[in-house]
């Protein structure tokens, strides 16, 4: 494997190269974020299918995997069901005169709810961006273990390479926004499905079930509400996704757009169910004993591959990571710019834009080292905020704005404070002991969304107005 940074270095300067080459045609600000609303149907599958296989499913969706074994095959199912609803309101997002997800909800709801919506959107993220960087720099420490790119000393010190990748996803992202974003992805989508499906088939070729038998010793899974813990959030993140959103806003029409998503869908599947089928030849291999287990992929490109195959493998994992960061980066430049600044301003204000929130990821991503804790609770933001508020503005755009409105505040307000008593010890939160302990805080967020929503429209004056 010691010509695998090499390749992972050619390809990544091939990527920004490419985006150099594609920001000559960058005149407007829709151009930048919505590639002038041009896409083909082939571009757009390639670019939804590299935008929700992302860091999400390579690495939380492995590491759960790794951890407890077959019921991981049951997380594709909320991406899965999401994509073709998606297929299905895709025309009706292509028709609105809007560019993001909550210039949508300002339009059929009013400039308090768009506000909300682009609060959430930030919040959540940015944090999906930062991990983006500590699964880069994963990826860069394994490919360079000799080069020693830390600050500081014993347990204070703190790696270097989520800074060396966020510069490159910055000035990448920056160049020219959705044209070279959504072009690029189409590569990607190539370099992944080869990657993860050979990936694959040789570990399940090479398996020898004598020699190599199914583990036993997976941690203990609780059914029931951890059901909903680990399918809800990534369903409600994928129904609103301003990512997916941005890309059927770009869709050359709206058939081309739902016709693109079922296309989504079928790739979806596949990819998702081949990463996790990989990560449990990983456990089975690798055994139990690896220090984080949601680096399995990325070890099992370097110890477990041919050469070819790993550095094809290494490959993915890094077209995987800097496809979510550039979308969820553009999508925070582009709500910053939107729906916050008053308008899609200029492609150089809004370059500026990817620069400082691009930053502002970086600094995040010195926080935590867990990613699936934190990427469930990001999509847990996101979804318990704006999804509800989606499908009214799509399915039933006659409900009252203030049900909207005060529905997502209650929503994100019940989020953040069911996750800052879940830190608390049990004396503290006796709220959350007993049948409450082993509840995230999506279900109780989005119930209460729910609840607030449903109980002011039909208490709303504009609602009693209409009954006369």
């Amino acid at each position: 494997m010691q010509y695998t940074a090499y390749v992972i270095l050619a390809f990544l300067l091939g990527m920004t190269v490419l985006g150099a080459w594609h920001a000559r045609r960058i005149r407007s600000a829709e151009d930048f974020a919505l590639a002038g609303r041009g896409l083909g149907g082939w571009v757009l599958t390639g670019t939804l299918v590299a935008t929700w296989i992302g860091t999400g499913s390579i690495f939380s969706n492995a590491e759960f995997t790794y951890e407890h074994g077959l019921v991981g095959f049951l997380l594709p199912i909320s991406g899965a069901i999401g994509m073709l609803v998606l297929a299905w309101v895709a025309p009706r997002v292509r028709e609105m005169p809007a560019a993001s997800v909550p210039q949508i909800l300002g339009l059929r709801f009013g400039r308090h709810a768009q506000v909300l919506g682009a609060i959430a959107l930030l919040g959540a993220y940015l944090i999906i961006v930062s991990y983006q960087y500590r699964a880069g720099a994963a990826v860069a420490e394994r490919m360079f273990p000799g080069v020693n790119l830390t600050m500081g000393e014993g347990e204070g010190a703190r790696s270097l390479w989520p800074v060396a990748f966020a510069l490159f996803v910055i000035l990448y992202t920056a160049l020219a926004g959705l044209v070279s974003v959504a072009i690029t992805d189409v590569v990607n989508g190539v370099v992944m499905s080869l990657g993860i499906l050979l990936g694959l088939g040789w570990m399940y070729l090479k398996w020898s079930p004598e020699t190599t038998p199914i583990p036993t010793d997976f941690e203990p899974f609780e059914g029931g509400i951890g059901y909903v813990n680990i399918l809800l959030p990534s369903f409600l993140l994928i129904l609103g996704d301003a990512n997916l959103m941005q890309r059927f806003l770009a869709a050359k029409s709206p058939a081309t757009a739902k016709r693109a998503a079922m296309a989504a869908f079928v790739g979806l599947v596949i990819l998702e169910c081949a990463i996790i089928g990989l990560a449990f030849m990983g456990r089975m291999e690798l055994g139990g004993g690896l220090e984080n287990p949601g680096h399995v992929v990325i070890e099992m490109a370097f110890s477990l591959l041919p050469v070819g195959i790993g550095i094809l493998l290494a490959a993915t994992v890094i077209a995987i990571i800097v496809s979510t960061a550039d979308s969820f980066l553009l999508a925070c430049s582009t709500t910053a710019a939107t729906d916050l600044g008053g308008g899609m301003t200029t492609p150089r204000k809004q370059r500026y834009l990817v620069v400082v929130l691009g930053l502002v990821a970086l600094a995040l991503s010195f926080t935590s080292d867990a990613f699936f804790d934190i990427a469930i609770y990001a999509y847990t933001l996101y979804g318990v905020t704006i999804t509800p508020a989606m499908v009214c503005a799509l399915l039933f755009p006659k409900t009252s704005a203030k049900a909207v409105v005060g529905g997502m505040a209650a929503g994100l307000g019940t989020a953040i404070v069911w996750k800052m008593l879940k830190v608390l010890p049990p004396e503290e939160a006796p709220i959350l002991t007993g049948a409450w302990d082993n509840v995230d805080a999506v279900l109780p967020a989005l119930l209460v969304n729910v609840a607030v929503l449903v109980f002011l429209h039909l208490t709303s004056r504009e609602r009693m107005q209409e009954s006369h």
